[in-house]
């Protein structure tokens, strides 16, 4: 079975490797595979936030 996991943070689930499902894992039960998002920005800074939609700051005239 593969798992394949979207995230900002894969050093949060590094945990993961010392419980259950790292003994899963290495006896080839599942695999999981970590997937960084930001791996996939065009930004040189690699940022992943966009602009924000609608609303926003109001100017007072």
């Amino acid at each position: 079975m593969k798992f394949d996991i979207l995230t900002l943070f894969p050093e949060m689930f590094e945990p993961i490797k010392q419980s259950i499902i790292g003994r899963a894992t290495s006896k080839n039960i599942i695999e999981i595979n970590l997937v960084n998002i930001r791996d996939f920005s065009k930004n040189k800074h690699k940022k992943v936030d966009d602009t924000p939609y609608g609303g926003g700051a109001r100017y007072a005239n």
